[in-house]
């Protein structure tokens, strides 16, 4: 702790901080006057109702009434405290923080360095990694593939790539040679929280995630060699006091710029794609970090561009994804597009085997959400019978609630009717009257149960987020037990996602929750559960044991995975590094087994076995 912050360096940065300038970096500005205004941060809104009053040092938004100074600013859009925030626009503006050992005001609260105390570490980390991949012989094999991957040695060091060492001790021998404290690197995130002494990333190829500063506060780790299997292929950071996944962009630092210019930004992939999309000179990409596209990240883009390009994997996966993008985009107002790749399954590789002009192309060619979504449905269901048609049209409908214009719904209306070959006045008829719709269909679905829908595995995780799905009261209690991560079943682990998507948007009602739910088959599951009003009298007590075993049957999976890997290294040669790791795998598989134990479980050894 450093004290009080004085009342001069407050009153410097505030006299030198252009809050104009400040407010640009996160909202798209228009000067009207003496005024400049733009859509608020703070709510969402289509016409700008936030101003900013550059004579007076202040915002003002007369939608939601937020307003404050350019530190009141930094606080809310950072999420950081008055003392953190007023430092880091006296950084921004090259202005020496003082401490006042006497001060005269008592507002101000003491100020806790450690978010930047970490932000720190993880530049420290970051430089330390990007050495060992470009200048020693160790990360030599990982430099190999990132070249071989079309990546050039400029943009990794734009990016900062990097290799961690395999040697899981090593981090924090060197960290604590430099007088890092225990206690200070265990919350960190860069170790074991059941073995502070073991580096949660090696051996991996790594991407230092940075802030819209350009400041390392998170990384990400690709796999490259040993049992694909036994490792994840990608691991990464979690929420740390610096950094917090869904609402940070990959890339962002690098795009903002673009984005501000060309009015649109490509959410892709992943860190590879993102990277390849860079070098190829489109350098409004961004990508989420290890989790679905969340509102929050939407946000942050919405200020600056009008338009949204999807760039997501072909598979099953990747077209679930984009489908839950493009809804949730144009609820914000946003056009989209989809940008398709021909003959390669990634942005690298039309980088390599075709070259830029090919890339740069295919994003010009980008199709209209719409365009997208009838050429998908056509593929999933025949529309030359009544009962194909009418699916098509109950899948295509969410898209059109999703729209935020009259005129705008009523061409897509028309669009669906021409598609279809049905008259407009049907098609608006079924989509006003959906359930009925729906109740036809479904009893198609009884005497042909795999029509057009998912055949989705109803077992006790997924019938336990329905009973959550009966009594929303109950997610807020789901949510602080368990994670995305702790689901084995995909169809109840989206279902999960589903209803994390309504709480964080404020609207956990039923429609709400099938206008975001993409597969046909979940949405018939969940529509015919609370029809039947299966759930409706379980008791908070069952709805809290049914959680408790999705718990339990997540840490039997670790415990597993953990077993796995100790019959790995039984069959290694037994050097001191296999030995210390050997101890720690022991001493993981103890605590998930003591914390099964708890819960009236227990998962047997099994080694040697």
């Amino acid at each position: 702790m450093d004290g009080i912050i004085s009342a001069e360096t407050k009153n410097a940065v505030l006299s030198n901080t252009d809050i104009v300038s400040v407010v640009g970096e996160y909202v798209q500005l228009e000067q009207r006057g003496n005024q400049w205004w733009g859509c608020c941060p703070f709510h969402n809104e289509k016409t700008p109702s936030f101003s900013v009053t550059p004579e007076k040092n202040i915002y003002y938004c007369f939608g939601c009434h937020e307003g404050g100074d350019v530190i009141k600013f930094i606080m809310e859009m950072e999420k950081i405290r008055f003392p953190e925030a007023l430092k880091f626009l006296a950084k921004r503006c090259g202005i020496e923080v003082k401490y006042d050992s006497n001060p005269s005001y008592n507002t101000q609260e003491k100020t806790d360095n450690s978010k930047e105390l970490y932000i720190d570490l993880y530049n420290r980390v970051a430089d330390m990694f990007h050495y060992g991949l470009v200048k020693t012989e160790t990360g030599k094999f990982a430099l190999n593939y990132i070249t071989s991957r079309g990546i050039s040695l400029e943009t990794i060091e734009k990016f900062k790539l990097g290799y961690s060492p395999a040697d899981r001790t090593w981090l924090k021998k060197f960290l604590k040679s430099k007088n890092y404290s225990d206690e200070f690197l265990s919350k960190s995130g860069l170790f074991s929280k059941n073995y502070p002494d073991i580096a949660f990333f090696s051996d991996r190829l790594m991407f230092p995630i940075f802030d819209r500063r350009g400041q390392a506060v998170a990384f990400g780790g690709r796999f490259l060699r040993g049992d694909a299997e036994k490792s994840p292929k990608y691991l990464n950071s979690g929420d740390l006091i610096q950094y917090q996944k869904g609402d940070t962009l990959y890339a962002f630092n690098f795009a903002r710029q673009s984005i501000r210019q060309e009015r649109k930004v490509i959410f892709c992939e992943g860190y590879m794609d993102c990277i390849a999309y860079h070098q190829c000179g489109i350098t409004y990409a961004v990508a989420p970090l290890g989790t679905a596209l969340t509102f929050d990240q939407i946000k942050i883009v919405k200020g600056f561009a009008d338009t949204i390009l999807l760039s997501f994997d072909s598979d099953g996966a990747g077209q679930a994804a984009t489908v839950r993008a493009i809804l949730m985009c144009r609820q914000q107002g946003l056009t989209v597009k989809i940008i398709t790749l021909h003959n390669a399954k990634d942005p690298a590789e039309i980088m390599v085997k075709f070259g830029v002009d090919t890339l740069t192309a295919e994003v010009n060619c980008a199709k209209l959400d719409s365009d997208y979504l009838l050429n998908s449905l056509s593929q999933k269901y025949p529309i030359d019978t009544p009962e194909g048609k009418t699916r098509f049209a109950l899948d295509f409908f969410p898209y059109i609630d999703a729209l935020q214009t009259d005129i705008q719904r009523e061409s897509s209306l028309e669009l669906l009717g021409r598609t279809l070959n049905v008259p407009v006045e049907a098609i608006k008829s079924d989509y006003s009257h959906r359930d009925e719709a729906k109740k036809r269909v479904l009893v198609k679905k009884t005497d042909n149960k795999n029509a057009g829908q998912d055949k989705v595995l109803v077992n006790a995780e997924f019938r336990a987020v329905l009973a959550v799905v009966s009594d929303i009261n109950q997610f807020e209690l789901m949510q602080s037990r368990v994670s995305e991560d702790d689901f084995e079943n995909p169809f109840a682990k989206e279902l999960f996602l589903i209803l994390k998507d309504c709480y964080k948007a404020g609207d956990l009602s039923f429609s709400s929750l099938l206008s975001r739910c993409t597969s046909e088959g979940i949405k018939h599951e969940v529509t015919e559960s609370v029809a039947l009003g299966e759930f409706s009298h379980s008791s908070a007590q069952s709805v809290a044991e049914s959680i408790d075993k999705i718990v339990q049957n997540s840490l039997k999976r670790q415990s597993k995975a953990v077993l796995e890997q100790i019959r790995y290294l039984q069959n290694q040669p037994m050097n001191l590094s296999n030995q210390e790791l050997m101890t720690k795998l022991f001493e993981e598989k103890k605590v998930i087994d003591e914390k099964l134990q708890k819960k009236g479980l227990s998962y047997g050894s099994g080694i040697g076995s």
